[in-house]
């Protein structure tokens, strides 16, 4: 690398850190005044407990949030700067192409990209894990709904499924179970229950006024009793579909949740897919914004850096609109997660490079 690439990196980085802590003492600032009210109410609390289980997860989900936004400010701002300083000027003089130019960008870019993978796909599902378990212990209000889960059916092999009525998170309790096994289209048994409840110590399962029916060719036989002990090749938390989960398991785990999930015949899975997918793109779209930030900020324009730094924060508002209505679409059954979670990158690379073939000649 030339020293004019390290002078860019340099530069890059610094910007980008700097932007980065300018914003995020701003969202702990505005979260501390929406919720100082909701830690005194809890005399238990203390500030340690606030600060390591609370604002450090905090910090780091909205530090990587905030990563693509910090990134674009960050280009824009330093190169606005290098073109009113007429450096670019120097720069197009001796004869450095602007490919050449983005050279220093584009490692900047990866570096950033590579960090926030890493922070997507591991450190922030585990972060994202702690910080709601707090939230839900003394900032919100769980509803019945998010403590219980009706009516649920679950396939679990190609021949054995199950059916609840009614099941109960918290206490691991449960009504009107029952399971069915089938061999091609014919039932074999079915096991039926007034009451479950699961024993997490031993990973068990215990069913009360139970009954179950065997059928044969010729006759049925049936079977009953007071309470039985008993293992499934399901836990809870299987019960447990709802789509804010996804984004406190590490993509590992996600991956298999997905596979399982698919086996056991649960028909959506497009909000769990969103996020999977949602990790890699937001990374990869740090290369695109770089791109668009050169591309608008490298000319010297009349009002300076106020008008680049305008003009690529409307861009950046349109992107994060797109990405927002693009989760959302992914999300609906039916729909491509996929191609709706790219989208956003799609449209705005092809803006990358018309902005890039223009700013070369």
């Amino acid at each position: 690398m030339k020293i004019l690439d390290w002078y860019i990196l340099k530069r890059f980085l610094v910007t980008f850190l700097f932007t980065l802590l300018i914003l995020i003492p701003i969202a702990v600032a505005i979260d501390i005044s929406e919720k100082i009210d909701k830690f005194l109410r809890h005399e238990n609390l203390t500030f340690f407990q606030i600060v390591d289980e609370y604002y450090k997860n905090f910090i780091i989900y909205y530090a990587n949030t905030f990563m693509p936004l910090a990134l674009f400010i960050a280009v824009i701002l330093f190169t606005s700067r290098l073109a009113n300083n007429t450096e670019i000027i120097a720069i197009n003089s001796a004869q450095i192409s602007f490919k050449r130019f983005l050279y220093p960008y584009f490692i900047g870019a990866t570096i950033v990209a590579v960090v926030a993978l890493a922070m997507n796909h591991f450190v922030v599902p585990n972060s994202n894990k702690i910080r709601k378990e707090f939230e839900n212990t003394y900032i919100k209000k769980q509803n019945y709904k998010d403590k219980s889960v009706r009516d649920f059916s679950l396939q679990l092999n190609d021949s054995t499924y199950i059916f609840l009525q009614n099941f109960d998170l918290e206490r691991n309790s449960g009504y009107n179970f029952s399971t069915e096994t089938y061999h091609g289209l014919e039932l074999k048994t079915r096991l039926t229950a007034d009451r479950i409840n699961w024993n997490k110590k031993d990973s068990t399962f215990k069913l009360y006024n139970w009954k179950e029916r065997k059928v044969f060719s010729k006759r049925d036989s049936i079977f009953s009793g007071n309470s039985l002990d008993t293992v499934f090749a399901f836990t809870p938390k299987d019960f447990d579909y709802k789509a804010a989960l996804a984004q406190e398991m590490p993509s590992n785990d996600l991956i298999s949740f997905i596979d399982l999930s698919k086996k056991r015949g649960i028909k959506n899975l497009n909000a769990y897919l969103v996020e999977l997918y949602k990790r890699t793109s937001l990374p990869m779209a740090t290369y695109v914004l770089t791109l668009i930030a050169v591309a608008l900020a490298q000319r010297k324009r009349r009002g300076g850096t106020g008008i680049n730094l305008a003009l690529g924060v409307a861009v950046m508002f349109i992107y994060v609109f797109f990405l927002k209505v693009a989760e959302v679409l992914g999300a609906v059954a039916g729909a491509d997660p996929l191609l709706n979670v790219w989208m956003p990158n799609i449209i705005f690379g092809a803006y990358a490079v018309y902005l890039y073939l223009n700013a070369r000649k």
